[in-house]
């Protein structure tokens, strides 16, 4: 983290010596999106904070841990599917939830599926690309996320 901010403040003086008219105005449209994305960020970052409160760690490890097997992997590919997290969060989640004890396959099926699967979505989707390609998108990236939920466990 010390490194990507190091060099984001070197590039941000690199840029304002090369041309200091076009860096702070991306400078300005950088607050500006940061700051339309911020209450949406502290929303689910508090909601999910609420959740992790009101739910005990035990229920959470009997659910989603070591010992929860295919169960706690079908549990996190359904979650992950529904829910309309964006990622930049999801991270932090996944953080909170190992250190809670959750599994590497459980949290990375539920990140994976969180990114690459939209049930809610879907009518979007499907008003897009056409409900053929919609549910066969989403469908290929369920199960690759379960099978990538398959490799991590292998591996790690």
């Amino acid at each position: 983290m010390f490194f990507l901010i190091s060099a984001a403040i070197l590039c941000f003086f690199l840029s304002l010596a090369v041309d200091q008219r076009k860096t702070i105005e991306g400078f300005k449209r950088g607050v500006k999106m940061f700051l339309g994305l911020l209450p949406s960020l502290l929303t689910v970052l508090a909601l999910v904070s609420v959740f992790l409160y009101l739910v005990p760690d035990e229920t959470i490890l009997v659910l989603l841990g070591s010992k929860s097997g295919v169960m706690g992997i079908a549990i996190a590919a359904v979650v992950g599917s529904i829910a309309l997290i964006p990622g930049f969060i999801a991270f932090p989640i996944a953080k909170i939830l190992m250190v809670k004890g959750v599994s590497y396959p459980v949290v990375a099926v539920f990140i994976t599926t969180l990114i690459m699967v939209g049930v809610l979505t879907l009518p979007i989707e499907i008003k897009y690309f056409g409900k053929k390609a919609a549910v066969m998108r989403n469908l290929l990236s369920f199960f690759g996320a379960l099978f990538v939920g398959l490799l991590i466990g292998i591996f790690l």
